[in-house]
This record gives structure tokens, sequence and C-alpha cells, in this order.
């Protein structure tokens, strides 16, 4: 077992490189930079999602037609397929593209407009405020469209119904509970996978964000 040489420890230890230090200025300024990255980032990825929506949409409308799928469940129904049926689903469906995109849309521009706002060399008080307002927006979006999706499909259900009246038809009970639960069981997913898809694109960025922004708070606390 070799001697243990304290003089040669203190040598090494003394040879070990020293962390650099940062003033409070410093840190105030790297973390602005990061923040407006955050903001940065969200505004890419929601500009993203648009065009990627925006170019599906146009592909269903020029290739296929989404209702058919829609129809194909109507039919196992009792439903008879007509072109009036079709047009109405139609119809339906380019509205709820329409609104989807309108929604996206607004908040691309608003998540725009607030990265475009912030400086990295602005008051602090002023731009943890910005912060504050860009975390409202964002849950605001994700809010939103998950309640789209809960309301697109009541619209699509009360569909389902209507025709089912003007058509005259009567289903049987085992029927009825089978589709109500079919359209529980697919609206619960889609909002959970909705969800889950926020949480990790939207969720990983916003909790950095929030990072920076109690890091922010505490200088702007000690200034005080």
């Amino acid at each position: 077992m070799p001697d243990f040489d304290l003089d040669s420890l203190k040598k090494t230890w003394q040879q070990q490189p020293v962390q650099p230090k940062y003033n409070d200025s410093e840190i105030l300024r790297m973390l602005n930079k990061r923040s407006r990255n955050y903001m940065k980032y969200i505004f890419w990825i929601s500009a993203a999602e648009f065009l990627f929506f925006t170019i599906l949409g146009l592909y269903y409308i020029v290739q296929s037609k989404e209702s058919d799928s829609f129809l194909s469940i109507l039919k196992r129904l009792g439903v008879e397929k007509d072109q009036r049926l079709e047009d109405t689903l139609d119809m339906i469906y380019l509205c709820i593209k329409i609104i989807s995109l309108l929604v996206t849309g607004y908040f691309v521009v608003k998540f725009y407009q607030n990265y475009r706002k912030i400086k990295v060399q602005e008051d602090l008080k002023l731009f943890i405020t910005r912060i504050i307002q860009f975390k409202k927006t964002v849950n605001a979006f994700i809010i939103i469209n998950l309640a789209l999706l809960v309301i697109f499909s009541l619209a699509l259900t009360a569909f389902v119904i209507y025709t089912l009246q003007y058509q005259n038809i009567e289903l049987s009970s085992e029927t009825t509970l089978g589709f109500v639960l079919g359209l529980m069981i697919s609206t619960v997913l889609c909002i959970l996978l909705l969800w889950l898809y926020y949480r990790l694109v939207y969720g990983i960025i916003m909790k950095r964000l929030d990072k920076n922004l109690s890091q922010l708070k505490s200088i702007d606390a000690n200034e005080a």
C-alpha cells in the first residue's frame, strides 16, 4: 500500500481548475437569454404544428374524405347513406379543420408577438411579467385545444342523434350502449394522447422556463 503524502495531495488540490464565479448581472443576462430561447422554441413548435395540420388538411381534401370512416360507423347503426348526409358531414369536418387552424394560427401569432417583445437587456420586473404572461398564453393554448376536442366530439354525437331521428331509426339498448361507450372511450383516449403530447413537447420547455422564472424572482427579491 503506497504511503499517504499530504504535501502531494495539497499540490494536486491547488492545481484543480477553479470554477468561474458569476455576479448577479451576468447570471441575469444568461437567464434572460435562456428564457427568450425557450419562448422561441415554443413559437417554432406551434408554427410547425400549424404547417403540418394545414398540409394534412389539404391532403385529405385532395386525396380522400375523412368523413368516409365516420360514414361506415353510421352505416353499422343502420343509417342510409345519401348525398345530403355526405355533404353535411363534409361540412362539419371542414368547419372543424377551419376552427382548429384559426385557433392554432392565432396562438402562433401570439407566441411570436410575446417572443418579439422580450429583450435580453430588459428591466427585470418587466421581463418576469412577460414570462408569466407567456406561460398563461401557452396554458390557454393547451386548454382551448383540449376543449375543442371535446366540443367536436359532442358535435359529431349530436349529428349522429339527429341523423337517427331524421331517418326514424331506433337502436337496440345494446347497440346504443356500445355506441355511447365507444364514443366515450375514443374521446377520452384522444384527450389523453393530446395531453401527453403537450406534456412532453411543451411541458419540458415550460419546466425549464419555470426554473428560470424562479431564479429571476430570487434575484429580483435580493435586489429589492
